[in-house]
């Protein structure tokens, strides 16, 4: 009763369109008040106990490096490198783009942002180039899923908070699907260009023409290194790492670039207040949702229910998989996150699933949905810039779509994939 009552006022309010944060303050209060002797005083108290830690501060900071570095003059320079790399190449010009992404992703924390960063430069290069302009959107699009996946990601984080587990070990385990991912979107862009004879957008480059693109970037590329180094050198918590991401944006923004002025930077942090805002707030609430889930042993019962539907681990996985995928056409994946980690977690840990196998199976479902309309919010940043239609781009999508899920299949069944460079590094 508890459950059926808890889901069925959380559907009906995200039918509705009201706030997830909202959402789920509601959905957990009216259940709460109606099936149980539990105080609503407790929602209040777990919202703002939920927030009062210290990895969930790297959430404002890990934007704001974001928002500094792209205004910083920093997704230019890498986009200057990725061509030098591959725009040669058959279809090098959407290559240019994915790779671009893939620079930035390790810099951002977030689809949509690395859509808006690269997108602004490259769909209007490709559709000069005679590219389709829904195909130029859709490569943009699917290739700025790989934001939350390559580490620093904000979604991640977000995971390991809920999860409590370690943020350093969910970012190593990001490192390999991310440019499995993007490979695979590659190969998506090859076999495109061949078959719509587009040309290549510039000769094999000389070694000075790379090298002078590298060292132009290199300030930008070092922003990874200077993370995940911290984090495992054991200089920095990822917490503090994303504070040092923040200076460090700062000072090559403004002093070395010298594209970063004042005015910049207030716009930085007044976007980034405003984006964690809502996100903290979703937490909170989130935070009071989970503890309900808990105490109600909703968990318990799900996790019995799909374990006796399903005996076989692969079917198991497969079911939680095809159920990710249609959540995130229409949940934010961030929401979503805050929402199914504390149900399908105790599910899979029944079936020997590590946590943070499972939370790089859950990312990637959801960033599935970044372009999986009605939701897709790459779909609706991608069509902004290039002025395409959704149902266009959407067509255009399904190639890049298929590709993501052979990759979430490959990373569900085979461990390996984000596990093994995180054994090793152990």
């Amino acid at each position: 009763m508890e459950a059926i009552i808890l889901f069925s006022i959380l559907i009906i309010t995200i039918a509705l369109s009201i706030p997830i944060g909202i959402t789920l303050g509601l959905s957990t209060a009216l259940a709460m008040y109606f099936t149980s002797d539990i105080p609503l005083l407790m929602l209040a108290q777990k919202s703002v106990t939920g927030l009062d830690s210290f990895p969930l501060l790297a959430i404002p900071f890990f934007i704001l490096a974001g928002a500094l570095m792209c205004g910083g003059g920093i997704s230019r320079r890498l986009v200057n490198l990725a061509e030098a790399l591959v725009g040669f190449i058959t279809g090098g010009l959407a290559m240019v783009t994915v790779l671009a992404c893939m620079f930035f992703a390790a810099i951002s924390g977030s689809g949509p942002a690395t859509v808006s960063a690269i997108g602004s430069f490259m769909i209007p290069s490709m559709k000069e180039r005679k590219y389709d302009a829904g195909f130029a959107a859709a490569i943009t699009a699917a290739a700025g899923t790989i934001g939350v996946i390559i580490p620093p990601s904000i979604p991640f984080v977000i995971y390991c908070v809920v999860a409590q587990c370690s943020i350093g070990d969910m970012f190593i385990a990001g490192i390999v699907p991310g440019l499995i991912i993007g490979v695979a979107l590659m190969v998506v862009c090859y076999l495109t260009a061949k078959k719509r004879h587009y040309v290549s957008v510039s000769e094999r480059p000389k070694f000075s023409t790379v090298w002078k693109a590298f060292k132009d970037a290199f300030w930008a590329l070092l922003v990874p290194v200077i993370i995940l180094g911290g984090i495992y050198g054991g200089i920095f918590t990822p917490t503090e790492a994303a504070v040092v991401a923040v200076v460090y944006s700062v000072i090559i923004g403004k002093f070395v670039y010298k594209e970063l002025d004042w005015h910049g930077i207030y716009d930085c942090l007044r976007t980034t207040g405003l984006i964690n805002g809502a996100t903290e707030f979703m937490i909170g609430l989130s935070m009071a949702f989970a503890s309900y889930l808990a105490m109600a042993q909703i968990p318990v019962h799900v996790a019995e229910w799909l374990t006796g539907f399903a005996h076989n681990p692969v079917v198991l996985l497969l079911i939680i998989n095809i159920f990710l995928l249609i959540i995130g056409c229409f949940v934010d994946n961030i929401a979503a996150v805050i929402i199914l980690t504390p149900i399908l977690l105790p599910v899979v840990k029944t079936i020997g699933i590590d946590p943070i196998h499972f939370g790089l199976i859950i990312t990637v479902n959801l960033a599935c949905g970044f372009i999986s309309p009605p939701y897709g919010i790459n779909l609706f940043v991608a069509s902004a810039i290039s002025g395409e239609s959704i149902e266009s781009i959407s067509k255009s999508i399904l190639p890049s779509f298929i590709a993501m899920v052979l990759c979430l299949m490959l990373f569900t069944y085979f461990p390996v994939f984000s596990l093994g460079l995180l054994n090793i590094i152990r």
